[in-house]
């Protein structure tokens, strides 16, 4: 219904004198969804019907039932103007005129039986001609392949340069005429060239044409170009992000780059080289499906299509390689191997139940491209009888590379072996001093006492040498692929740990002198060998390999250079500290970072050993000897351990919790100093200062100057009216109204002025000022005759009240001037105004008014604000306007004024004063805010503290201010930010609440409508007053079912509560871009227009609804539903995308069927943009959701992802916009290359 009609909006807009060709598109219409749907099953069909009929019935009467003359002369009459047309017009204007006249010669051969003279179907086959390329070119963001268009975001100067850039094929080698012919392309840019070089996909193509397009012109906004070559930094910039994976991968390697750059050509030509280097990694990766999990494995593919290009551009002749001539045939010769190998490992792995070392996953499969051997045992095009492909009939299975998973418990010690054997030895050293005769710290002084307590080296050679042999046992399964190094590497850590299990003793043993017990067995190996330094050498030597780990730790910067290092000295060097591999390398923190890290675990484990000492070991030592040295004879009671010595069983039973508390209350001191440290870094950073609605109020006015250091750039110190925060502010009350967590009266209350009407003061938020004005008039009315200056001054203790009392004085004068028509009218206020401000100067306001009378004019005010709140509907309402108003200025002059009889005195008897209104003024939004505004200044008596009342709406304004003092790196301007996508998976869950959802009732006798009204009952009377419904009317709340399962549906885990929530983005960066604009004083006069396309630029929202194409086609009504509501979605946010898996059967030259898939992106009114084929089915390999993502993030845009689940909600937007791009620009952007492109 909605395509059938949409020619309606725009031939009424082009031809509003001929109603009679509406009223037969109208006609035409209703035959047509009636033909197509003639029970009305399909949704909003039965309102589409119920609506045409009520228009036609209208019509009917009006116009006659056929007259084709008139309407082929309309069509004739609208294809001259659409020829007239400009070409430089907006893409979608453009399209929707085309769709205009297809429909406008529907209608024209249905009213005339197709019998249309000769001229007129001439015009059709020429409009049909121009309006193929509209019906056959969609785009996502950027009309790219459209000469001509006028779209904002085209006439951006970045994107246009971005174009200008990837359009230059200026110096290539250029295809054969007869590749090109065969393949029905043309070469507009570089990718074009790609595509037709290596056998991408055209969809693909367009996709990263327009992902690459984008790249550029977000990496512009931010850096500085050259004369004639703007883009020069730019490309640099993106280069360095897209490579940096793939230049390190070949630093490792030790294998030479394929990227072939000469320093001698132009600026020009490297660029374009650079540029076609980008394209064709871009390309490689849009078509790479699940092998995107396998990063190492693109830069494989990418290294050798790299040599194939410099191959092609050195030779300057264009020959594509042998296999890749046809358009998908890089899927099917490069990444659909890979992926029937992903495909049978994850067949073997039955659905995860199989042992881990039976299967290889996505880690395992890339780790085969961490060895230069890939480049022998793989080759290129793919060797498919490498072990890695598995080629079928052979029995060996290539193993597991570097880690078999071992499910046991040892890994309880094994990972945390550093803390096990920390504690444990702390334990013993504090158990040998409290042992002593001291008993105290000082006693390690002692020589006795200090030898003793070095016997915890020994301890450790014995913890570590348990830790070596669980790493033995644990990665056992491996050594079948491992290299031979890191299997050299764990034996003669083996035999090392064996070996100073030996050394420690002995030599310890050998430096005391008469030893006894284990310590004579060992002296006497030694021929009662003394020396007391040989061991002290052997601690040395033992701790060598500790001590460098524990000054790498303390030196971070110089363990990321060491660990990136390629030269063969320095790997030898960190072959003995930790394995090599490619991942994890150099990603430690800057060293303020790792000394704020040592200082909190220093003065943590000080504290809880310090407390271990005295409160838990100390205290034990004395009856553990006392216990020790009691003999007992003969049992009385139970007898546990008979054969113990020394009773060492009860020492045992009393010792046992003492340990268990000592390993055990690391974590509640963690608890209490995490507590502590994050209060105090939660002071110095301002978080969370304002906690209740009292200090809101008291803080308030210092929040636009924060806003102002908050969002403008360091460099750009110009202050911003406060009226840019006010606008933000509006934004932000505006949503919460939206959702129901406000009132009407309390968003009135909340909302500042939405634009200046030259007061004089700062109009502050009403509820700031409740109560000031009628507390002022009290005031006035209890003064007496001569206290002018003490009324004044008291006003004035309150600087809020004085400026409320001037505000509403100046905002009644300005609206009784735009109200008032009539000359003399205007001039009776004035003199009322230079009264007043003669009596303020002179100090004279008691004496020339009757300020006991000041209540009477204030309630006679309400009652005019209150009526011109209220718009006129009829003449009634406008004479009660016009009375109110003469009631006002009678009380204001003859009542209040000493002196005022004499002001409204008629000069034309027949013409009475003030019945000439501007009623057109009432109608206005800006003046209504006005009315709304005072009226709430007069009447506010009490302070308004528990405004609002919702929870949820007190939790978001105390946070949204919060945000604005917290400790935070200032945020740059839109235009210059970071630019992102957020990607949400979707899979079968709920979009919207159904009717029969929410009425069903449980076995309680409970409906989830009746559950949500009572769990959020001033939220339901807010939704209520919205849609104006009256809450007793309950025929008339069932009428308004549709807007109820809304309601109910964002207040549920739905899929369009989480699209309304993160498309909140969106909204906060077009208030955000315009007010930047008006700060740069940027105005045009399209700044709204400018302002969406930026928007568009620096933010996109894909959607990865698995299921969606299968939701589509099916006949359920529950998944029907799901599909229909999911086009809701796309048409109530344009700028929404959703990504889906489709799955189709295309015949074989056998006759027998196979299924093909495909990533498809659509928009809008289900438009489809792209479709990407795929090797097969995307989620059969690993897990659904991650893979989810994997296909639909090829559609993603920018520098940056956020990952949402759908059962998440973006409820503090301009908070979590400001902390995205700062947090990207200021800590990520800077060490990480592209996010997305490498999926690391």
């Amino acid at each position: 219904p909605g395509r059938g009609s949409s020619w309606l909006p725009p031939s009424s807009s082009f031809f509003p004198d001929l109603p009679c060709m509406l009223y037969q598109g109208r006609r035409y219409a209703y035959k047509k969804v009636q033909r197509m749907d003639p029970s009305s099953i399909q949704r909003g069909v039965r309102q589409f019907k119920t609506y045409m009929s009520l228009k036609l019935d209208q019509d009917d009467t009006q116009f006659p039932l056929n007259d084709s003359k008139e309407i082929q002369r309309f069509y004739k009459y609208y294809c001259e103007n659409l020829s007239r047309t400009s070409e430089k017009q907006n893409f979608e204007e453009l399209a929707r005129y085309y769709q205009v006249a297809s429909a406008l010669y529907e209608v024209l051969r249905d009213v005339t039986n197709n019998k249309v003279d000769s001229e007129v179907m001439k015009r059709a086959k020429v409009v049909e001609e121009k309006s193929a390329h509209f019906k056959s070119y969609k785009y996502n963001i950027v009309p790219l392949n459209f000469p001509g268009s006028a779209e904002p975001v085209v006439e951006l100067p970045e994107i246009k340069s971005a174009m200008d850039a990837i359009r230059n094929i200026d110096g290539l080698p250029k295809p054969h005429m007869s590749s090109m012919h065969r393949e029905g392309k043309s070469i507009w840019d570089l990718l074009d060239w790609l595509s037709l070089a290596f056998g991408f996909q055209k969809s693909n193509v367009e996709n990263q044409r327009e992902n690459m397009v984008l790249l550029l012109a977000n990496i512009s906004t931010r850096t500085s170009g050259q004369e004639g070559h703007p883009l020069v930094n730019t490309v640099n910039d993106l280069w360095e992000k897209i490579f940096g994976n793939y230049e390190s991968w070949c630093r490792y390697l030790h294998v030479s780059s394929r990227i072939m750059i000469k320093y001698d050509d132009t600026e020009l030509k490297k660029q374009q080289l650079m540029l076609l280097h980008i394209g064709l990694y871009l390309l490689i990766w849009g078509e790479a499906s699940n092998v995107r999990f396998m990063p190492e494995c693109l830069c494989y593919i990418f290294h050798h299509m790299a040599k194939q290009l410099n191959q092609m551009v050195e030779e300057s002749y264009f020959q594509p390689p042998p296999g890749f001539e046809a358009e998908g045939s890089f899927l099917n010769i490069v990444i659909e191997p890979i992926y029937k190998v992903l495909q049978k490992e994850s067949q073997r792995s039955k659905g995860g139940t199989a042992g881990h070392s039976s299967w290889r996953n996505y880690d395992d499969l890339n780790e085969q491209f961490w060895s230069e051997k890939c480049f022998m045992k793989l080759g290129w095009p793919w060797d498919l009888s490498a072990d890695f492909f598995h080629q079928e009939g052979r029995s060996a299975r290539k193993p597991k590379t570097n880690f078999v998973e071992v499910r046991t418990f040892l890994h309880l010690f094994r990972s945390f072996n550093r803390m096990w054997i920390f504690f444990t030895l702390a334990f013993q050293a504090m158990l040998i001093v409290s042992w002593s005769s001291s008993g105290s710290l000082s006693g390690i002084a002692d020589a006795t006492v200090f030898r003793s307590v070095l016997s915890v080296f020994i301890t450790a050679a014995l913890l570590n040498f348990i830790k070596v042999t669980l790493d033995i046992l644990l990665t056992f399964q491996a050594w079948g692929s491992m290299e031979w190094t890191q299997i050299l590497r764990y034996l003669l850590k083996f035999f090392v740990a064996i070996a100073w299990i030996i050394i420690l003793p002995v030599t310890y043993s050998s430096s005391i002198k008469s030893p006894s017990g284990a310590g004579k067995l060992l002296n006497s190996l030694t021929w009662n060998w003394y020396n007391q330094s040989v061991y002290n050498f052997a601690i040395i030597i033992y701790m060598i390999p500790n001590i460098l780990s524990a000054l790498l730790f303390l030196l971070p910067q110089l363990q990321n250079i060491m660990e990136r290092s390629n030269w063969r000295a320095v790997i030898l060097l960190m072959w003995w500290i930790q394995p090599r591999l490619y991942i994890a390398r150099g990603m430690h923190e800057d060293i303020f970072s790792i000394f704020k890290y040592v200082f909190f675990w220093v003065v943590l484990l000080t504290s809880k050993l310090a407390f271990s000492f005295y409160v838990e070991i100390s205290p034990m030592i004395e009856p553990t000897k006392f216990i020790l040295d009691q003999v007992v004879g003969n049992y009385e009671w139970h007898e546990i351990f008979p054969f113990l010595p020394h009773n060492l069983g009860v020492v045992i039973t009393i010792w046992a919790p003492i340990v268990l508390v000592y390993f055990m209350d690391t974590q509640i001191w963690y608890a209490i100093f995490s507590t502590v440290f994050g209060g105090v870094s939660g002071a110095l950073s301002h978080v969370g200062e304002i906690r209740t609605l009292g200090m809101l109020r008291v803080r308030f006015k210092s929040m636009p100057d924060a806003f102002r250091k908050c969002r403008v750039a360091a460099h750009k110190e110009q202050a911003l009216d406060v009226r840019s925060f006010f606008c933000v502010w509006n934004s932000f009350i505006n949503s919460l109204r939206e959702e129901d967590f406000i009132s009407d009266r309390e968003k009135d209350m909340l909302m500042a002025p939405s634009s200046s009407s030259n007061l004089p003061v700062v109009p502050w938020p009403p509820f700031l000022l409740a109560s000031k004005v009628p507390t002022a008039l009290h005031m006035a009315m209890t003064s007496k005759e001569g206290d002018d200056h003490e009324l004044i001054e008291k006003i004035k203790l309150d600087k809020d009240r004085y400026n409320a009392v001037i505000e509403c004085y100046e905002s009644l004068k300005i609206i009784l001037v735009c109200l008032l028509l009539d000359y003399n009218d205007k001039r009776i206020v004035d003199d009322i105004d230079k009264i007043v401000r003669n009596s303020m100067q002179n100090n004279t306001l008691l004496e020339d008014f009757k300020m006991a009378e000041i209540g009477k004019v204030s309630n006679t005010l309400v009652k005019l604000l209150q009526l011109l709140k209220s718009e006129p509907t009829d003449d009634t309402t406008e004479r009660k306007i016009v009375n109110a108003l003469q009631d006002f200025m009678e009380i204001a002059t003859r009542d209040f004024m000493k002196d005022g009889h004499g002001i409204l005195k008629d000069e034309n008897e027949r013409k009475q004063s003030f019945t000439n209104l501007n009623m057109d003024v009432i109608k206005d939004a800006f003046w209504r805010e006005q009315f709304v505004r005072l009226h709430l200044l007069l009447t506010m008596k009490d302070s308004a503290m528990d405004v609002p009342t919702n929870l949820d709406a007190r939790r978001r304004i105390t946070f949204f201010a919060n945000s604005l003092f917290m400790k935070m790196p200032r945020a740059p301007q839109v235009h210059d930010m970071i630019s992102f996508s957020v990607l949400t998976p979707y899979y079968n869950e709920e979009v919207l609440y159904s009717s029969h959802e929410l009425n069903r009732k449980n076995e309680d006798g409970i409906s989830i409508l009746f559950y949500l009204q009572k769990i959020y009952p001033d939220e339901w009377k807010n939704f209520l007053e919205r849609i104006g419904v009256d809450p007793d009317n309950e025929e008339e709340v069932k009428g308004c079912m549709d807007d109820i399962l809304i309601w109910a549906s964002y207040r549920g885990q739905t899929l369009a509560r989480t699209v309304r929530g993160m498309m909140y983005y969106r909204r906060a960066l077009e208030v955000q871009c315009y007010e930047d604009m008006k700060s740069e004083q940027d105005l045009g006069g399209d700044e709204s227009a400018r302002s969406k396309a930026i928007a568009d630029v620096k933010f996109t929202y894909v959607v990865a609804c698995q299921l969606y194409g299968m939701h589509k086609a099916s006949k359920d009504s529950r998944e029907r539903g799901l599909y229909e509501n999911i086009l809701n979605l796309m048409l109530t946010y344009p700028a929404l995308r959703i990504a889906y898996i489709d799955e189709k059967e295309v015949p074989l030259p056998n006759g027998k069927m196979e299924k093909h898939y495909y990533s498809v992106l659509v928009k809008g009114d289900d438009e489809e943009i792209y479709r990407v084929k795929l090797p097969g089915k995307p989620t059969e390999v690993g897990e659904g959701k991650p893979n989810n993502q994997n296909h639909a993030i090829i559609f993603t845009r920018g520098e940056a992802l956020q990952a949402i689940d759908m059962n998440q909600v973006n409820d503090l937007y301009f908070l979590v916009l400001s902390l995205v791009y700062q947090y990207i620009l200021h800590f990520v952007l800077s060490r990480i290359t592209i996010l997305k492109n490498h999926l690391k």
